[in-house]
Formats: structure tokens, sequence, C-alpha cells
């Protein structure tokens, strides 16, 4: 069923998802202004989890090393995969 949702409804399940965890609002939270940040955390976690190296990632993406590098850094996402591990 997932599949065939597409990623606008798979974006909306997921925060109504997120507003019943917080007892049904998601007031104060500026999602508008953090979209372009969830999304770039999110496609960048999918390329680092699709591809088998970071350099297959970036060029993915259509980063060079040093750029794609610079935002893994900045979103965390060595930690991230670091913590799912355990």
């Amino acid at each position: 069923m997932l599949n065939s949702l597409s990623l606008e409804e798979v974006i909306a399940l997921k925060l109504e998802l997120a507003a019943k965890s917080a007892g049904g609002m998601l007031y104060g939270i500026p999602i508008w202004f953090s979209l372009r940040n969830i999304v770039n955390d999110a496609v960048l976690k999918y390329a680092y989890s699709a591809t088998k190296t970071k350099m297959e990632a970036g060029r993915f993406l259509g980063f060079d090393k040093n750029r794609f590098n610079q935002l893994v850094k900045k979103y965390q996402i060595d930690s991230y995969f670091e913590e799912e591990k355990d």
C-alpha cells in the first residue's frame, strides 16, 4: 500500500502521525520554514542508505566529494546511521 502513495501523501501521513503522538497538535513548530532542511535531511539519508559508498551517494545526488561531505557533516548523517546500528 505504501508503494502506491505519492511523496506528498507520505509527508502528510508522517505529519499526521507526528501530530497524533504530540497530543494532536503541532502548534508553535515552524514546519513551513523548516521544510527545506527536513527535505534535504531526508534525501541525504536516502542517498546514504541506498548506495554502497559515500562517493556513490554524492554522485547520485550530483555533488562532488567535498560538497557531499559538507552536507553529511551539516545534517549529521553519519551519527544518525551509527545510532541505528546500536
